[in-house]
């Protein structure tokens, strides 16, 4: 994923989370998140992106409807560079997620974790000390230019 910060290098986690897996790389794949802010950032909490109309409120999966949580036992927030679904409750993902900036036990069974920054961390940490106003929106705009696939990647 090249950012206007950086590129990260994503590893998705499809034995875990296999249909979160499937929506976010369909979406990347077809140029969803491409141009699309990363609309909330809160300071060694996490960088909240993919809702294309910017506000945190829209998005839409693959599958149509929004789809259920993948939540898993094994897979917790435990540092940096969780990859994981934004959602509104549960089974309510679509296409928002956030990276995390540190550890947030809190989050675990709430949300679907479908993977991690491989390479980029330098990226996620410049993101994260971003300055925002008083609704965690960022001052200097951060966003992704442009979500790359790589094929070997898909299961």
């Amino acid at each position: 994923m090249e950012t206007t910060m950086g590129n990260l290098v994503i590893e998705l986690y499809w034995d875990h989370a296999p249909r979160t897996c499937r929506n976010f790389y369909e979406l990347a794949k077809r140029g969803y998140y491409n141009d699309v802010i990363f609309h909330r950032i809160i300071k060694d909490f996490m960088c909240q992106g993919g809702d294309p109309t910017g506000t945190g409120k829209g998005g839409e999966s693959i599958y149509g409807a929004k789809f259920a949580d993948e939540v898993t036992r094994t897979l917790k927030h435990t540092g940096a560079g969780v990859l994981s679904m934004a959602n509104s409750g549960p089974d309510t993902n679509a296409s928002q997620f956030f990276i995390t900036l540190a550890p947030c036990p809190w989050l675990d069974g709430h949300h679907t974790i479908f993977g991690r920054v491989m390479s980029g961390m330098q990226t996620v940490r410049r993101m994260g000390n971003v300055q925002t106003d008083v609704q965690d929106r960022p001052l200097q705009e951060v966003r992704v230019v442009k979500a790359y696939v790589i094929p070997n990647q898909q299961q």
